[in-house]
């Protein structure tokens, strides 16, 4: 088998933990595996770099994001150094690789670049040669050579694209948790490991808030079909499969509970209720790769309607101002933001063949005396909005609500 192991940066976080990691890639190779490991940046150096940047300047101009992303590439660099030398001491072989030698190409998105292609044939020399490869993950070069990185937890997305790639046969990814649970367990104690969830089910964990994975990491498994296997690495238990949607699946009602806490919320009142307002509203913002999740716009009134949006906290303030520019005419009063929100969804691909579930769902929250702000939905989850303050309240309500406790 050809396995793919990627290790997160708690993972790697110590010299210590790296000379786990090694001992870990040696036995799997010793079990007549060829092996491709993909390593983080030690835990909090990646926000240590960024930290030097800031003291700079707090808040660069886009045009600079490319110095942003030649300073936390640095991260991964180290990391796969020091395991390549760690498994040489613990009596292996092993060759490392930044992302321009694997040739990761991306887009030039800086800080969050998307993955074009990957030529894979470094890689397949070290594993002709008997070596462990040891790439690093988060970051690729664009086409005109600049450095470019995958964004927060884009090592995953690395670990997932190599695997596909490659045509591997389990993509391996570990982190300081042994799978995908029910909900957050530091919320809800009673939390249950999922044993094996859908694409399409993880897709939607992975946005609405779930940690776990990176949501384009598991839009490239469900893509190439590579099977995903989340574990810890301290421990040998086994996780849980991320794999295509079987049919006992849809048996289970609700699968997850998740909880948003980085997202803000945009209103523009008294925005011209016109054909091409919206258009000209959210032109700016997808071309500076704001993302914007749920939208809502009211009834219009004389000529008149307010709109409400969210996008991610640490986009607010340039979302803010993209919008100004492209509605100069609205008043400095006509936009109203709000950052302290959360948005709590419950996911199953269940849903799909079981009625009431939004029912439910509301109900549990309005026993909470939780207020709804925003609702969104698709087949397999419902969202909403909330006062952050009630965001813990709400998970604990809506997992024993649907009974999802262990």
């Amino acid at each position: 088998m050809l396995v793919v192991q990627k290790y997160g940066g708690t993972s790697v976080g110590t010299v210590e933990r790296i000379g786990e990691v090694a001992k870990r890639c040696i036995a799997t190779q010793a079990q007549g595996h060829q092996v491709v490991v993909i390593a983080s940046a030690m835990a909090g150096e990646t926000n240590r770099l960024l930290g030097l940047a800031k003291q700079i300047d707090d808040a660069p101009p886009p045009e600079m994001e490319r110095e942003l992303d030649v300073i936390a590439a640095t991260g991964e660099q180290v990391s796969v150094g020091l395991l390549s030398l760690a498994i040489h001491k613990a009596g292996g072989r092993a060759q490392s690789f930044l992302g321009s030698q694997v040739r990761i190409i991306t887009d030039s998105a800086f800080t969050r670049a998307r993955i074009k292609s990957i030529d894979a044939a470094s890689i397949h020399d070290a594993l002709k040669a008997g070596k462990i490869a040891v790439v690093a993950g988060f970051q690729g070069t664009d086409e005109d050579g600049n450095i470019t990185t995958l964004g927060r937890g884009g090592s995953d997305t690395s670990g997932v694209a190599i695997a596909a790639a490659l045509k591997a046969d389990v993509c391996e990814i570990y982190s300081d948790v042994d799978g995908v649970y029910t909900t957050d367990p530091n919320l809800c104690p009673n939390a249950r490991k999922i044993e094996r969830v859908s694409y399409e089910e993880m897709l939607e964990l992975s946005s609405l808030g779930a940690k776990v994975l990176q949501i384009r990491s598991v839009e490239f498994a469900m893509k190439y079909g590579v099977k995903i296997h989340v574990r810890s690495s301290f421990n040998q238990n086994p996780g849980t499969w991320v794999v295509p949607e079987e049919a006992q699946m849809e048996d289970v009602l609700v699968a997850g509970v998740t909880a948003a806490r980085d997202e803000a919320k945009v209103t523009l009142l008294g925005v011209p209720d016109q054909p091409g307002i919206a258009a000209q509203i959210f032109r700016p913002l997808s071309e500076a790769n704001i993302v914007v999740d749920m939208i809502i716009q009211n009834v219009s009134d004389a000529g008149r309607t307010d709109m409400t949006f969210t996008v991610p906290r640490g986009d607010l303030r340039r979302a803010v101002e993209l919008v100004r520019r492209s509605l100069p005419e609205m008043a400095e009063a006509g936009i109203k933001t709000d950052d302290h929100i959360a948005k709590v969804s419950v996911v199953g691909v269940g849903m799909r063949s079981h009625a009431g579930v939004a029912l439910r769902m509301f109900e549990l929250l309005a026993k909470e005396a939780i207020n709804i702000q925003m609702i969104s939905t698709s087949e397999i989850k419902i969202s909403v909005v909330v006062d952050a303050k009630y965001a813990e309240l709400a998970v604990r309500a809506l997992h024993d609500g649907f009974g999802l406790g262990s």
